[in-house]
């Protein structure tokens, strides 16, 4: 099928699209994109140069892709911001492309990012993600896949947020928060596991105490290398258990306590 074009909205003739998108009137696609098959931009969607879109995703009113990073460093270099399948980016969500820092910023499949939120140059954004209502990620951000994200959370910039968290709403941190665990309070902590999350996800009972029994031991020691030696002593180092290992010794941060 071919596309759906408004005769309102302005596609520029070297934008390259795939097949059946509906592309809604006030809507602008700018030259240097690649857009798949199968989306809908809703009215007045801004699709700016250097994006590069899969298939299936739905774009909502005043929501800006590939936008022009809020950087002073930013110099103009030809970089991308890719969206992956299936995503639902609502009202007035801004993700910029990347600087030469990386080159790319970077989102998966399967999110749901809601509306107002910012995703900065650089960032990466896993799969299976929601993200709240008017929270904003500074630049070189990484967001494992299966993270949620409440509404107004501010993360600061080259922070990494592990997989499987929940992120209390209103957060601010400047650390990285490790996989599995529920993030909240004032100033943001560990606020114990992820137990609806995990559950939801298929987990075991006898794998989540596992992961339970790993940040005990971690947060046992004042230097969380010895925590780390607490947990490679003393459990079987599960997927799961090596990922939090390698998520906190790669962290260059530290992580929430």
């Amino acid at each position: 099928m071919s596309n759906q074009i408004s005769p309102l909205a302005f596609v520029h003739p070297e934008a390259k699209l795939g097949e059946n998108n509906i592309i809604g009137p006030f809507c602008y696609i700018d030259k240097n994109t690649v857009i798949g098959d199968n989306n809908v931009f809703q009215n007045s969607v801004t699709i700016n140069f250097g994006a590069r879109l899969g298939n299936n995703n739905e774009i909502f009113p005043g929501a800006s892709i590939s936008t022009k990073p809020q950087d002073l460093k930013f110099k103009g270099e030809e970089t991308l911001c890719i969206i992956g399948d299936n995503n639902s980016i609502r009202e007035n969500v801004t993700i910029s492309r990347g600087t030469a820092s990386k080159g790319e910023t970077v989102v998966g499949n399967n999110n749901l990012l809601m509306e107002n939120m910012h995703l900065a140059h650089d960032c990466v954004l896993g799969s299976n993600c929601i993200i709240g209502n008017s929270t904003k990620f500074a630049g070189e951000v990484t967001i494992d896949d299966n993270a949620i994200v409440s509404a107004v959370v501010l993360c600061h910039q080259f922070c990494n947020i592990g997989g499987y968290v929940m992120i209390q709403g209103g957060s601010r941190f400047s650390l990285d928060i490790p996989p599995y665990v529920i993030a909240g309070k004032e100033p943001t902590r560990y606020a114990g596991i992820n137990l609806v999350g995990l559950r939801r996800h298929g987990f075991s009972n006898e794998l989540i105490d596992h992961i339970h029994e790993a940040y005990r031991l971690l947060y046992s020691k004042g230097i969380l290398k010895e925590g780390i030696q607490e947990i490679k002593n003393n459990l079987q180092i599960t997927p799961e258990i090596q990922y939090i290992i390698d998520f906190v010794e790669k962290s260059k941060r530290g992580i929430i306590r």
